[in-house]
């Protein structure tokens, strides 16, 4: 058996019923919607028109929420109802993250995830959800897929329906009859500070050009210069994931690239220092804090170890984090030995190192991977990208604190590549996105909205600093020789330390900004 629910939009006179009696059933919190109406106007006077888009959670088959889920507390039933256990949920807003359908919000009340959940209390005894009973014109209808004698299964075999970014491959089991496609193509109608009701659903960061903007078909009404416009809309959280998590994926950057960057020393000169674990330790625990700090539930974080998920990169990159740890951990023990490590332990920790911090740098990419919701964060450069990134984190932590395991002039040199690098995966990801249309919105938002500024000050231009303060480091390195025999200072040593410092500003801006872009197009 799989449920499944058609939404007959040629019926549909926008009356806000089902919505209603969704919020009395379920106790949905004032301010928080299961399901909602959407109300887009086409044309101009006297030929306008007002189309409604009952939209919710889709039922998928395929459900990235659950995927993500680290705790299991978003589950997929055998009768096809995606539900979720309040009990088990910590908050991490992950499915939030995965859902393409802005479905899922967090309950002010239990501060866990909620969502429509097909009224499974209501389905296990026989009786349709809330939302079918109270519609007063059976726009909404519900029935057994598998079933060819099912209501729902006759209109999707004979009518005109369409799902909801079918290409996502979530594989949706509602289905929309007569809907007007500008009601389902979130940036395609002009979003007005104000709503018929109250205040607008305005995009934060970036406000699509008219030129992009789904046209009116011909014979509709206003002709095809006329544009839709967005009547009315709920209100949604627009950033999930802030600031919190732009820390801790630098945080998590120093600690990972501190053990790639000890480790590679580590493996090919057969020594231990302490710096990198120590740097790597502090680090990762300051990641950890951040990623519980985050959390709406964290006096429950350790649910992802006690009842892991395991396809969610939340579960994975816990673990991912732990073994970097425990190589951090057995550095320092052979370290502090008496007489030291042989080279060969050396060389095995160094690999050790470099394997587990790759593994704890390259994890976040899987993580964005799986939030399906978010276009702009489905590049296949973001775990290359994440590693880059990782090397020239660490290397600049340790410049910062005077690291020397062979020449400082060494890790300049690895920090001037690694800045290049990470500079061209940057250019890339915002001139170069060949994803959907949300991916280059958000990209858009980077480069042509509010956040160019942000982008020029907070990313090039500490790359900008940092390169030519290496710059200058390598070019008085060549000079100092000759002039030395004349009297003259050494090379200045400080100039790296300037560069890995500006370095790392760059780094901590540049996870803050794809962070929050990604999270800028709107999804309904």
């Amino acid at each position: 058996m799989r449920w499944g629910k058609v939404i007959d939009h040629d019926r549909c006179i926008g009356c806000h019923a089902c919505s209603v009696a969704c919020k009395q059933e379920n106790g949905v919190p004032l301010g928080s919607f299961r399901t909602w109406v959407k109300y887009v106007e086409k044309g101009t006077f006297p030929e306008v028109r007002r189309h409604f888009a009952v939209l919710r959670c889709n039922q998928c088959e395929n459900p990235p929420c659950v995927a993500i889920c680290p705790t299991a507390a978003m589950y997929r039933r055998p009768d096809g109802i995606v539900d979720f256990d309040s009990e088990q949920c910590i908050g991490c807003k992950g499915c939030i993250q995965a859902c393409p359908y802005d479905a899922i919000y967090i309950d002010p009340d239990s501060q866990t995830a909620a969502k429509c959940h097909f009224c499974a209390h209501r389905v296990e005894k026989g009786l349709e959800p809330a939302c079918v009973t109270a519609c007063p014109e059976r726009a909404l209808l519900v029935g057994d897929l598998d079933d060819a004698t099912s209501v729902v299964s006759q209109i999707v075999a004979r009518a005109a329906v369409r799902v909801r970014k079918p290409e996502l491959g979530t594989r949706p089991k509602v289905f929309y009859k007569g809907v007007d496609e500008v009601c389902l193509t979130p940036d395609s109608a002009r979003r007005p500070k104000e709503s018929m009701w109250g205040d607008g659903r305005v995009l934060p960061l970036y406000q699509q050009p008219p030129e992009r903007r789904v046209p009116v078909a011909p014979g509709a009404a206003g002709g095809t210069s006329a544009q839709a416009l967005v009547a009315y809309d709920v209100p949604r959280e627009e950033t999930p994931w802030g600031w919190k998590i732009s820390a801790y994926m630098l945080a998590k950057g120093i600690g990972a690239g501190s053990l790639i960057v000890g480790g590679t020393f580590a493996a090919l000169f057969g020594v231990l220092p302490a710096l990198p674990a120590i740097l790597a330790l502090i680090f990762l625990a300051i990641t950890a804090g951040f990623l519980v700090w985050d959390l709406k539930r964290p006096e429950r974080f350790l649910k992802i170890l006690l009842r892991p998920q395991w396809r969610s990169w939340l579960v994975r990159g816990t673990y991912c984090i732990l073994a970097a740890v425990l190589v951090a951990l057995t550095w320092l023990a052979l370290g502090f030995e008496r007489g030291g490590p042989s080279r060969g332990e050396a060389a095995l920790v160094g690999a050790l190192a470099i394997l587990t911090g790759i593994g704890a740098a390259g994890y976040t990419a899987f993580l964005f991977g799986q939030a399906r919701g978010r276009a702009f964060w489905q590049s296949t450069l973001l775990l290359p990208h994440l590693v880059i990134q990782a090397f020239a984190a660490g290397t600049a932590a340790l410049l910062v604190l005077d690291f020397k395991v062979v020449t400082e002039g060494s890790l300049a040199g690895y920090l001037l590549a690694a800045i290049v690098l990470d500079s061209l995966a940057i250019a890339s990801e915002l001139y170069s996105h060949v994803g959907t249309e949300d991916a280059r919105q958000a990209a858009r938002a980077l480069t042509q909205g509010r956040l160019k500024d942000a982008l020029l000050m907070g990313v090039w231009g500490p790359r900008f600093l940092a390169v030519l303060a290496l710059v200058a480091y390598f070019a008085i390195t060549i000079l100092a020789p000759p002039a030395r025999a004349y009297g003259a200072p050494p090379p200045n040593l400080y100039l790296p330390v300037v560069a890995a410092a500006f370095t790392l500003v760059g780094l901590g801006a540049w996870d803050h900004l794809y962070v929050v872009a990604g999270q800028d197009p709107p999804l309904s």
